[in-house]
């Protein structure tokens, strides 16, 4: 039987958008609460009953979550026009080798706008 499960996380992290129109709002430096949901697909183990533990996906997860927690995304490598798109996918690169089961990234910038990347 294969399962589509998902691992949720929040992070707190200040950013601006460098390239949008002068006067955007977004260009000016602000804040939001993130939630990453990062979403596995694999089949499930007969006897453990699942096909991963949710604690190996925070394990792995982890070091990528405290290099974005209380940060400025701009000065991170890679997110420099930090957009919840550019997130996603820089995400995805950062975790797919430690997960290969991942099967998409799942960002809410704010609580009514948000992004599913589902990698390449």
């Amino acid at each position: 039987m294969t399962v589509e499960i998902y691992k949720e996380f929040t992070f707190e992290a200040a950013h601006k958008l460098p390239n949008v129109p002068e006067g955007h709002k977004c260009g000016r430096l602000h804040g939001h609460s993130y939630k990453v949901k990062l979403h596995l697909k694999g089949d499930v183990d007969e006897t453990a009953g699942w096909f991963i533990d949710f604690s190996d996906i925070k394990s792995v997860f982890k070091p990528t979550l405290d290099m974005l927690d209380h940060y400025y995304l701009n000065d991170i490598p890679g997110l420099e026009n930090p957009t919840a798109e550019v997130l996603s996918m820089w995400l995805w690169e950062r975790v797919k080798k430690d997960l290969p089961q991942l099967h998409a990234v799942e960002i809410m910038e704010t609580c009514t706008s948000g992004v599913l990347y589902k990698g390449e």
